[in-house]
């Protein structure tokens, strides 16, 4: 039987299902239904588990989005405090230790394309 937790949990919710519904009474393999749910708990208890750990991942990425957008603010008034300052500017060390390139070493981005002769086709 291959494991697939999705089928797993769709097959154990339906067999307590109708276990429930229709013979609530009766005994299955020497279980009742009360018997028989409490062997089945762990594997809906880490289930449980597994969604609210889902819950709390997805809240503590929310919460670092938020805190990186004002990191974010923070690391653009200090570039911007290094750009202005008379010491240092956009051509010093400290602003290419931060991760910028340098003013004097940035290229023009201009690029000629060199023409692409036409070719005639050959009879």
């Amino acid at each position: 039987m291959a494991i697939n937790p999705k089928e797993n949990l769709i097959r154990i919710t339906q067999t307590l299902s109708g276990w429930k519904t229709l013979r609530p009474e009766k005994v299955f393999a020497g279980l009742s239904l009360a018997q028989c749910e409490e062997k089945l708990a762990p594997s809906l208890k880490a289930r449980d588990t597994i969604a609210r750990l889902d819950n709390e991942q997805i809240a503590a990425q929310n919460q670092r989005d938020d805190a990186d957008r004002v990191s974010l603010d923070v690391i653009q008034r200090v570039i911007s405090a290094v750009k202005a300052d008379g010491d240092e500017g956009e051509d010093g060390e400290l602003y290419e230790a931060m991760g910028y390139v340098r003013k004097s070493e940035r290229r023009s981005g201009l690029t000629r394309k060199g023409k692409v002769a036409a070719t005639t086709p050959k009879a």
